[in-house]
């Protein structure tokens, strides 16, 4: 995927209010987590081939990736070169570069119905939402791809960013019908993220490591940045066809910090965070949010999220026009409204949604209010 910024992008073609204001003032790219400016790297030759290896958890998703590679169907962006192989046609050394990434250590922990099932590795790719968005036709819903590497993860002005090993970086599909539902979805992907390092932590009986969600996508820990999310959307008969992707520090500690550093000044002893356990772990949990998101609605995990975000009782500065002047007022955030705007109290206990200004490299500055009835 392109690697986690601090403000992400969330964009749909449907022409559909409640998606596009989400788009218009919310999810801006801005900087990513993974790299800093001055370790920006040079970018991978566009004219190079990428390989991609197709694995599946059961024979039925064996038959798709041996159907996906005969007709040749994965394809990038700019027509680059794609080369398609079968997990059991790997020989050494991708065999044992696939082995780093534990693809049979995530399936046989994974006990999803559909997501995360047909996995697709790379050991360099320019992106794994490339591949997932520009291919999602081809590919069942919940199919995810895993690089070590990406080359062109997208950045603020599409700036160009080197993501590096240690991290887990990953996209996967998702299909909604309801449009309204879509802007929210983000929220339901970063707290299962959250809870999933908790499960990670208790199941191996290590401290737990408190991830919180910075509104609307990002991940902190201890006030540094150590992931974030990132979501696009195209409409197309009738279905809204979602690419959701994760970046994570999982093993490298610059330029911000990663888990495995947070569990060593915790505790002392063997056990590391892994990619496949951290993969295997979000899937199990997102499933089963995920079903109570589209069955029962976001309100249902409302509670949860706000237990695990930075922003409750939070007092931030907003700007209202009066007349021509621009006056600031304080209010307090209370949670989230029912579209994903934040929802905060003023002074005079009104009501009110905060919508970003579009421009802010912070989303809380600039913070514009609109008054609810």
């Amino acid at each position: 995927m392109p690697l986690a910024s601090s403000s992400l992008r969330f964009v749909s073609v449907r022409n559909s209010l409640c998606v596009l204001s989400l788009r218009e003032v919310i999810f801006a790219c801005k900087r990513p987590f993974g790299v800093s400016p001055s370790m920006s790297l040079p970018v991978m030759d566009s004219s190079s081939s990428c390989t991609l290896i197709l694995c599946g958890k059961s024979t039925i998703e064996s038959e798709i990736a041996k159907s996906i590679k005969s007709n040749s169907a994965l394809k990038l962006p700019d027509n680059q070169d794609v080369s398609i192989l079968l997990q059991s046609e790997l020989e050494k050394p991708l065999q044992k570069d696939l082995d780093s990434i534990g693809v049979d250590s995530f399936m046989n922990s994974l006990s999803t119905n559909q997501f995360g099932r047909f996995l697709i590795w790379s050991p360099r790719l320019p992106s794994t939402h490339d591949v997932v968005s520009h291919n999602f036709c081809e590919l069942p819903v919940g199919a995810v791809c895993v690089a070590d590497v990406q080359s062109k993860g997208r950045g603020r002005s599409r700036n160009v960013w080197e993501s590096p090993k240690g991290c887990l970086m990953f996209s996967f599909t998702i299909q909604m019908e309801d449009g309204r539902a879509v802007p929210l979805l983000q929220y339901v992907v970063s707290l299962a993220i959250t809870e999933a390092i908790k499960d990670v932590c208790d199941k191996n009986g290590l401290p737990c490591v408190d991830v919180k969600i910075k509104w609307p996508n990002d991940l902190y820990f201890n006030g540094l940045k150590i992931g974030g999310i990132l979501c696009t959307s195209t409409y197309k008969s009738k279905k809204f066809n979602v690419s959701a992707g994760i970046g994570l520090n999982i093993d490298n500690e610059k330029p911000t910090t990663c888990l495995n550093a947070v569990l060593r000044e915790l505790c002392v002893g063997a056990y590391q965070f892994s990619r496949q356990d951290i993969l295997a772990a979000f899937f199990n949990k997102f499933e089963k949010f995920y079903d109570v998101f589209i069955n029962q609605g976001f309100q249902s995990l409302e509670e949860l999220y706000c237990k695990t975000w930075l922003h409750s009782g939070q007092r931030v500065t907003v700007q209202e026009k009066n007349g021509d002047q621009v006056v600031e007022n304080v209010v307090t955030i209370q949670g989230l409204t029912s579209s994903g705007y934040l929802l905060a109290i003023g002074e005079d206990n009104q009501m009110c949604e905060l919508h970003p200004d579009g421009n802010s490299f912070d989303f809380f500055k600039g913070l514009i209010k609109r008054k609810l009835e």
